[in-house]
């Protein structure tokens, strides 16, 4: 059964029309008072004219010293970015700042000089904008430009109301407006009270998350793919609890959804069983850690480094500024080349060949010394490049030249391409000949063609 919560009538009429009418009552009576209290003579008068007075000195403050705080500002360049955010947004509203400033200052010195009284107006405007200062820097954690003005305007209004003694009347009107189905009892206010209180626990966990990631990335001993796990952890135990605390705070009974909620999951899991898939593919992938962000791979014709692992794909960036989005299905159920897994040592072979009137030691010798001039290109030790000849083509002396490389990411082409061109200038040097295909074309004669044609 659905109905409206019975309250007190002069809070919540009967008819839209009743409640219209009572509002717009309220409503000219507020806006009478409000003229009354500017028009009339006396101490409410003064306050007014004062916090008028105020809010020019204000501006003109702004004015005469905006210069200088900005090159104080400019000059705090070994400040952290936190820091330097909040300097803005303060010098941005100096005007702001200085009314405060001013309107705390003199609202302490009336109440300890002269009757409370004097003061009270002075105390709510300052109190306001102090308030209006402070939602304005807290409001800048939101980043979603239209959550953030929901948060600005609703801190707004419950400041104002906090600042005039309006709430508890407030509150009863909005508790009063509700719907009751069976045991859920669902107010306006209990709506207010969990979008904001869920708006509130998203940012808390957004910061939360992006703080836990920095802390693991700063910590050597874990992997980067246990760091990755981790992170995707605490993200889902945040957000978790968020959902969580939503639901509680609308008044909804866990354990009366729970059966509803298995039917919709077993639904769902029908049809996206690819999702899950994914989902459980990208935990397998970050726990045994085969590949990890920063790691070289190969799948099919894609070929570049990890760039990210997500829950439900693998960013790979190409070589030529191209990102795919790989399904960690496929890393799983594919062959992957892991250039970098255990190591990031590769090892790169190139072929070629030689005349065979050049003698074969100095083609290795030179060859060992033209691939050791490559910047990229390790010796030394067991990366110590080699020649090998390979066999005795029909043109050519066959040859292997196998090189080690510690860099894989930027690139296979690009340090092959240098290799062949220092082979071409060392044997340039030597006089080493590269041959090419050579075949010899017979003419015979007439006597020896019509010989051939009758046999």
């Amino acid at each position: 059964m659905v109905k409206l919560a019975s309250m007190n009538q002069d809070l919540l009429p009967e008819t839209l029309s009743e409640l219209y009418a009572n509002m717009t009552a309220a409503f000219s009576a507020q806006f009478e008072n409000l003229i009354e209290l500017i028009v009339t003579p006396g101490w409410r008068q003064y306050q007014l004219i004062i916090i008028l007075i105020l809010w020019v000195l204000a501006f003109s403050l702004k004015f005469l010293t905006q210069n200088r705080w900005e090159s104080w500002a400019r000059a705090r360049t070994g400040w952290p970015k936190w820091r330097l955010r909040i300097l803005i947004q303060l010098m941005r509203r100096l005007t702001l700042v200085y009314f405060v400033l001013m309107s705390w200052l003199l609202y302490w010195v009336m109440q300890n000089t002269t009757w409370p009284s004097h003061s009270y107006i002075i105390g709510v405007i300052a109190t306001l904008a102090a308030a209006w200062l402070a939602i304005a820097l807290v409001s800048r954690l939101v980043r979603n430009r239209t959550l953030r003005q929901i948060f600005k305007w609703s801190m707004w209004i419950y400041a104002t109301l906090i600042a005039l003694g309006l709430t508890d009347d407030v509150a009863e009107f909005l508790d009063g407006v509700a719907i009751t189905i069976g045991d859920l009892h669902l107010s306006f206010l209990g709506i207010i009270k969990a979008v904001l209180l869920i708006g509130v626990l998203l940012t808390l966990a957004r910061i939360g998350t992006r703080a836990a990631e920095r802390g693991l990335k700063r910590n050597d001993d874990i992997t980067p793919s246990m760091q990755v796990l981790l992170a995707k952890g605490i993200q889902v135990l945040l957000y978790g609890a968020v959902f969580m605390a939503a639901i509680r705070t609308l008044g909804f009974d866990l354990t009366g959804i729970a059966l509803l909620s298995g039917a919709i999951g077993v639904g769902i899991g029908f049809g996206l069983q690819k999702v899950v898939s994914n989902l459980i593919s990208g935990i397998i992938i970050l726990m045994d850690r085969s590949i990890k962000p920063g790691d070289v791979i190969s799948l099919g014709d894609t070929f570049g480094w990890i760039n990210a692992l997500g829950a439900r794909y693998v960013s790979v960036v190409t070589r030529d500024g191209r990102e795919y989005l790989i399904p960690n299905e496929d890393l799983i159920t594919n062959q992957v080349v892991n250039w970098s897994h255990s190591d990031r040592f590769v090892r790169l072979d190139l072929d070629f060949g030689t005349s065979y009137d050049d003698d074969p030691h100095n083609v290795r010798a030179t060859a060992i010394r033209a691939v050791k001039t490559v910047g990229r290109v390790l010796s030394g030790g067991k990366h110590e490049p080699v020649c090998h000849i390979t066999g005795f083509g029909d043109s050519s002396v066959d040859y292997v030249l196998r090189f080690w490389i510690s860099d894989p990411n930027k690139g296979l082409t690009n340090i092959r391409g240098n290799v062949f061109l220092a082979l071409w200038d060392a044997f340039k040097a030597e006089g080493i000949s590269i041959p090419f295909p050579q075949r010899e074309i017979r003419v015979l004669g007439d006597t020896e063609v019509q010989h051939l044609s009758k046999e």
